[in-house]
């Protein structure tokens, strides 16, 4: 019967990989990247402050690559059918983007599958700079610590089941799926809320 602490150990033999792992995760995807970070920092497997370190790095360049790729596809790729369904997609999720730009990037950090699309329409839509890193550095502050600390609980609560590795990764499945769930709720929530607040304006 393998133990936790297989994987643990190799986490360990393979930590710098693991480390530059993480910062690609963080550009291409985000939040399972931390949680499963936050659970190996749990074990032990990972240094809590060198993952926050990575975690945040993995950030920044999503944040300036996200924007960037916004401002190629207005340049090139205006009106291709992608780039339509983008802003439908934006402007359904954050109806009030142009208004208030802030806000809109800052809340899309914590509606999963929202904040990609967003940081690239926020450079398709030439929002101020300024205003852009500001949203996004605030967010990333708030959301990766948030995450990480989830991670933890349910690396914590997964352990105190079983130390047995497959019902360890199946009680952290069904966590995140909770967690998915719950995510999915609060956006559609959201959502109401701004339709509600259209209507009532």
């Amino acid at each position: 019967m393998h133990t936790v602490n297989l994987l643990k150990h190799l986490v360990e033999g393979h930590e710098a990989l693991a480390y530059a792992m993480i910062f690609a995760g963080i550009i291409f995807e985000g939040e399972f990247i931390i949680i499963c970070t936050g659970i190996l920092a749990y074990l032990g497997a990972l240094d809590v402050y060198s993952v926050f370190v990575f975690i945040l790095c993995g950030g920044v360049g999503k944040t300036f690559l996200g924007y960037y790729i916004g401002t190629v596809i207005n340049k090139n790729w205006k009106e291709t059918k992608f780039v339509k369904y983008l802003e439908r997609r934006v402007s359904y999720v954050m109806p009030h983007f142009e208004a208030r730009p802030f806000w809109s990037i800052f809340l899309s950090k914590f509606i999963l599958g929202v904040n990609h699309i967003v940081i690239i329409f926020s450079g398709f839509k030439r929002i101020p700079l300024k205003t852009y890193l500001k949203a996004e550095f605030i967010s990333t502050v708030i959301w990766a610590p948030l995450l990480l600390s989830l991670g933890y609980f349910f690396g914590y609560t997964a352990l105190n089941v079983s130390r047995e590795i497959w019902r360890f990764s199946l009680i952290v499945l069904l966590l995140v799926i909770g967690f998915i769930i719950f995510d999915k709720l609060a956006g559609w929530l959201f959502e109401l809320f701004e339709t509600f607040y259209d209507n009532n304006k």
